[in-house]
């Protein structure tokens, strides 16, 4: 298989240890993570030739950084570098009825006053099958959301398919622009768009006639979002195929998890996996979209096969600490074919 590029921020992720909260804690777990970045770790995981494109500062965080990419098999060839800091978030973990907490300090970051013209996309993409990138970064600056327009546009004229994770982040957009000005241009160069429940109705103003993400306790009707994925196809005719990923909230521990695929014509629904002991669910998407890029280049006649890669690999996710998803693609396989005992692997 080819060269699956993605473009965006990467963070240093400052976490509470356990379950403690950010005014018990004298210490911070530190590791690194964003969005696309998450998604490329996946698929060099997965054995795939994955590269991670950003803007970082020239300082040791940002080297200890590339090095973790390195690490986990993500080229980083064509990362630029300026600008002053890496930016952070920090996140508490939530148990039970109360709820995780992230805080983001990534104003004035490296990537956030990047600039048109900074990335030879021409050079970046050619000889590349796939291009990822996620609604986080136009939601950054104005000027991440010129690049990553720059981007899908070059692969659109090297007829590179695109796809996107909507990801709405509701802190993110300050600099005077809502996402709903500024996706529109994005997303209609992208072959597949992936969302949650509640991404493109904030976005698009698109949602499922009578759902309540807010009430879901647990169950969530995947025959509810085909409507959504329709009208998302109808609004940009150049999308294949549209997901949505299926979260059922029971609480901070107990979610349900499974998605949908609509390729225009058929609803394929995924198995619903019980996840009654979350470990960390940041990343838990990325982790989904990661599986569904493998799952298409790897099953590309059979969308039901990739969905259930996609869903599968998420769910193992929630097993492990840290954004990056650390599985096997056995091991995503084996979940599929109904191991999910947990039985010590001698």
């Amino acid at each position: 298989m080819g060269k699956i590029v993605t473009f965006g921020e990467i963070m240093l992720r400052l976490a509470t240890p356990g379950y403690l909260r950010f005014s018990q804690t004298n210490e911070l777990t530190a590791t690194f993570g964003g969005g696309e970045a998450n998604v490329a770790v996946s698929l060099a995981n997965y054995g795939l030739d994955a590269e991670f494109v950003t803007r970082l500062p020239e300082n040791d965080i940002a080297a200890a950084c590339v090095k973790d990419l390195h690490k986990h098999g993500v080229k980083t060839d064509h990362i630029v570098y300026g600008g002053d800091r890496l930016g952070i978030y920090f996140l508490e973990t939530g148990a039970v009825a109360r709820a995780s907490k992230v805080i983001y300090d990534r104003a004035h970051s490296a990537i956030s006053e990047i600039k048109p013209g900074m990335i030879d996309w021409e050079q970046v993409l050619t000889g590349a099958d796939w291009f990822h990138w996620t609604g986080i970064t136009p939601a950054i600056s104005q000027g991440a959301a010129d690049v990553c327009l720059e981007a899908i546009q070059t692969a659109n004229r090297l007829g590179i398919p695109v796809s996107c994770d909507l990801n709405y982040r509701k802190n993110l957009w300050k600099y005077g622009k809502k996402a709903s000005e500024v996706m529109p241009d994005l997303v209609a160069g992208c072959d597949i768009i992936l969302g949650n429940e509640e991404d493109a109705e904030k976005v698009f103003g698109i949602k499922p006639e009578g759902f309540d993400v807010t009430a879901t306790a647990g169950e969530v009707n995947a025959a509810e979002f085909e409507s959504v994925c329709t009208q998302l196809m109808q609004r940009f005719p150049r999308a294949r195929k549209v997901i949505i990923t299926l979260r059922g909230s029971i609480n901070a521990n107990h979610n349900t998890w499974g998605g949908v695929l609509y390729d225009g014509k058929q609803l394929f629904q995924s198995p619903r996996y019980d996840i009654t002991h979350i470990v960390d669910r940041v990343g838990g998407g990325d982790s989904f979209m990661g599986g569904l890029i493998y799952g298409l280049l790897t099953y590309p006649q059979d969308d039901q096969q990739a969905l259930n890669f996609a869903v599968a690999a998420s769910c193992l996710k929630h097993t492990i600490y840290g954004d990056y998803n650390e599985v096997t693609v056995k091991e995503v396989e084996n979940l599929m074919k109904g191991d999910g005992s947990g039985r010590v692997s001698r």
